[in-house]
């Protein structure tokens, strides 16, 4: 994927449709998960192939995969437009009642090492990483949510994403 992602920096547009095809229907699934609608994932995965052709001359394997590059590209590109679509105002609390944090986890393999992780995790420190990183939701967001303060918030994710690098090594 490097490879690919050095030639798309080099102008080669036939490298970013290698790289569109190996990985625009996993990226279509990761911002469906944030947006949960089909055709705001498209507009998010589409958005984030014109930055990765855009911008491929930013990405620096010292600070990371390129595929980590790629999906953090398509992730805050449907962030963005999740908060533009106002997803968790007030007005729709039904939607947030409906996410099953313990659903998303489940999904993982058995065998998977961030499930193992992230079942070691205290189940309310456990919730802020799946609705924050699954789901999409801002620390405000997710006080709201769960009716604590925003600083334990930013805290309990602090501490979880620390507790997750420790254990997944």
């Amino acid at each position: 994927m490097s490879a690919a992602l050095a030639r798309c920096a080099a102008g080669d547009r036939a490298a970013l449709q290698v790289i569109y095809d190996s990985e625009a229907a996993r990226m279509i699934g990761v911002a469906r998960r944030i947006l949960f609608r089909q055709d705001l994932a498209e507009e998010a995965v589409h958005d984030a192939f014109v930055r990765i052709w855009q911008g491929a001359s930013g990405f620096d394997p010292q600070r990371g995969t390129a595929r980590g590059w790629l999906y953090a590209v398509v992730r805050n590109r449907a962030l963005t437009i999740h908060r533009a679509e106002h997803r968790y105002d007030g007005a729709d609390e039904s939607a947030l009642e409906e996410i099953d944090c313990e659903a998303a986890i489940v999904r993982l393999p058995e065998t998977s090492a961030l499930r193992n992780c992230l079942e070691r995790i205290d189940r309310p420190r456990r919730d802020v990483v799946v609705l924050a990183y699954v789901h999409g939701m801002s620390h405000s967001e997710l006080a709201a949510r769960l009716k604590v303060p925003l600083g334990t918030v930013k805290s309990w994710v602090r501490r979880s994403l620390f507790s997750l690098q420790e254990c997944m090594g």
